[in-house]
């Protein structure tokens, strides 16, 4: 499994990029907002998705961690395959498309090139629950930071220095 590829960009075609690493170059699919930030003949790195199936071994790429675990919910999506993700992606920022599915908005998916109205419900059914959870957790863990911040600033309070409060008073 590839996580990221890192190479000196020889070609950008329509919604693909061709990157060459040690010699070989790799035909990455990529969305339009990632073909926007990348130029010709640079040294780029892509974050890569697989889709392996028995008639193709297909590479697709992503300028932000961002953007590839948005390609990787909507493509947990039934229905929704990587192309489906791929268009989805070339209309809207991950941002965008958190904040359509969060707020329900239909229209923003059906923007985009094959998306109908049927898949793009589908898509906010299924993600807003999945959001909304990962949405809770890293609130949690934001809690969780802030009491560890008060209880740190606590001890420094008291006397005990921060080399002491970090190594968990030893």
């Amino acid at each position: 499994m590839f996580y990221h590829l890192k190479g000196k960009v020889s070609e950008i075609l329509p919604g693909m990029v061709v990157l060459e690493c040690a010699g070989v170059g790799y035909a990455v699919t990529t969305s339009a907002y990632t073909l926007s930030q990348i130029r010709s003949g640079t040294e780029e790195k892509l974050y890569i998705c697989e889709s392996i199936r028995e008639d193709a071994f297909d590479l697709y790429g992503f300028k932000t961690l961002a953007e590839k675990h948005c390609f990787e919910l909507m493509v947990s999506v039934s229905g929704v395959g990587p192309k489906a993700a791929i268009s989805i992606l070339s209309v809207c920022s991950p941002d965008g498309i958190y904040m359509a599915i969060m707020s329900g908005n239909e229209k923003a998916l059906t923007a985009a090139p094959g998306i109908g109205k049927k898949i793009a419900q589908r898509i906010l059914l299924e993600l807003k629950d999945k959001l909304g959870k990962e949405a809770s957790g890293l609130a949690a863990a934001d809690e969780r930071l802030d009491e560890v911040d008060d209880l740190d600033a606590g001890l420094e309070d008291l006397g005990v220095g921060r080399e002491r409060v970090v190594v968990g008073g030893r």
